[in-house]
């Protein structure tokens, strides 16, 4: 009796593990976002298992009927239609019901946006903080806001629709020259990442048809980041 937490390709398919592969052919039941989505995965990789729809709109519902079937002696795998559950992504309430009755879940180590983007994106990443999707609308600046003195490396999702909105408000919150890394399409045929000042990112994008899930590394604010050193050097 165990919850599995199964990253799948963000693009790729070739990221899929054999692991990941070997769990997912063994569980009783395979928790996913999009069965339909699920389904093309599955079928790709010869994987004929029982699927359960759970996603953002009914995990709180369905929580205790997934721990109930695992207390019985059910292994279930939880997976989502791209990257590591719960990153973004439903997953964390569920893992929350488990360890809070006593099931033991095991995530393996796989596919996820945020980690290629930054490694790529020449940017620290010794330190770093990840903030997902902003807000859409309320609270959006509030957010933003939060964020200006933040020394360290600071990672986003967004989808392309709403990148020139971010990177207009980035210009007007960080500065024109805070430097930055936008990639798209990662590990498919079109990935793309495009590094610069937050102004040359966005008259790059505006001129553009802009394509595939977003990923948003931005620098740190340096000079708060000089004045914390300072600091701490003189408490020492």
């Amino acid at each position: 009796m165990k919850l599995y937490i199964v990253p799948t390709p963000i693009g790729n398919l070739e990221d899929m593990t054999l692991r990941a592969i070997r769990i997912l052919k063994e569980a009783d039941l395979i928790l996913a976002e999009d069965t339909r989505k699920s389904g093309i995965l599955l079928k790709h990789f010869n994987i004929d298992k029982k699927m359960y729809a759970h996603h953002q709109h009914n995990e709180h519902k369905t929580a205790d009927i997934i721990t109930e079937r695992i207390a019985a002696g059910e292994t279930i795998a939880m997976i989502t239609d791209a990257g590591t559950p719960a990153i973004s992504d439903p997953g964390f309430l569920l893992v929350r019901e488990c360890i809070k009755k006593g099931i033991t879940v095991e995530c393996l180590p796989g596919a996820t946006a945020f980690v290629p983007a930054l490694v790529n994106s020449g940017l620290p990443s010794d330190c770093f903080c990840f903030e997902g999707f902003l807000p859409q609308k309320k609270g959006r600046q509030t957010k933003i806001k939060s964020l200006v003195n933040e020394p360290r490396t600071i990672i986003f999702y967004e989808s392309p629709h709403r990148l020139i909105k971010a990177l207009e408000q980035f210009i007007e919150f960080f500065g024109a020259d805070r430097k930055v890394s936008v990639s798209r399409e990662l590990t498919k045929m079109f990935e793309e990442t495009k590094r610069g000042t937050l102004q040359e990112v966005f008259d790059y994008f505006k001129e553009k048809t802009i394509k595939g899930e977003i990923v948003i590394v931005l620098d740190g604010n340096k000079s708060k980041h000089v004045e914390r050193v300072e600091e701490e050097t003189e408490e020492e």
